[in-house]
């Protein structure tokens, strides 16, 4: 009788904790570290702001749980995207679409991971170990030996993992960076939902034409993960342009 009333209390420190760090990551991903007003936070969490310190001890402290809160979630989705299901090169085609959805939907995450950059470079104490621990090396990791698992199947064409991961990820990246440049140079405008989804099927396309030894499977597949994998619903309301 004794462990209930502990275990509801448990639940509901678990739910503050939650709440404070939704909050932070938006105030964070906004204003920065150096930006975010912990009153801010407090009000948004509905929480008297002496929680903040009690479960993070400090302003840093929080913003460094925040950033791993979602790190991990990025971890956790792509992950899934390379599950153990599919065959190898399928997982990259799923890797490489989660990506560009990451990049087109979860700005919090990008606004955090673009401030740690800057902190980095200007020689900061920031948490860039800490992201390269917990998001950078194991994905890294897990999609080399998703390429050269392909390889040895004969699935994959023989090339270098590393190459293979720069070109399936840096294409995204560069897309949406070069973005508010290219608008000009184009006869669209990159940003439109049509010429997204566009660029997000060349991307799965691209893919199962030039890894795949047996092009036209790597069709066939590319063309069963867009189907499975459809183009997320996009909230105009939010300023995503801004965000690459």
């Amino acid at each position: 009788m004794t462990d209930k009333p502990i275990q509801i209390r448990q639940d509901r420190a678990d739910q503050t904790r939650k709440h404070i760090l939704r909050a932070a990551i938006r105030e964070f991903s906004a204003h920065g570290l150096a930006g975010a007003r912990t009153d801010a936070i407090a009000v948004s969490a509905k929480v008297n702001k002496a929680l903040l310190y009690y479960y993070f001890k400090s302003k840093h402290g929080l913003y460094a749980a925040a950033f791993e809160e979602i790190a991990s979630s990025v971890v956790e989705r792509t992950l899934a995207a390379l599950d153990p299901e599919y065959s190898a090169g399928e997982r990259l085609v799923r890797a490489a679409l989660d990506h560009f959805d990451r990049i087109l939907t979860q700005h919090e995450f990008q606004s955090l991971l673009q401030q740690e950059m800057v902190r980095f470079r200007r020689g900061e104490s920031g948490d860039v170990s800490q992201l390269v621990k917990k998001v950078f090396k194991p994905l890294l990791l897990k999609m080399q030996e998703t390429v050269q698992e392909g390889i040895r199947a004969g699935e994959l064409c023989e090339v270098d993992p590393l190459q293979v991961v720069y070109s399936m990820l840096g294409a995204n990246v560069f897309y949406f960076l070069s973005a508010p440049m290219m608008q000009f140079a184009l006869p669209f405008d990159p940003f439109d939902e049509t010429a997204l989804e566009m660029r997000r099927r060349a991307t799965a396309q691209f893919l199962g034409k030039a890894l795949f030894v047996d092009r036209v499977r790597g069709v066939k597949v590319a063309k069963r993960v867009l189907a499975d994998m459809p183009m997320p619903k996009l909230n105009k309301n939010r300023l995503w342009r801004k965000h690459p």
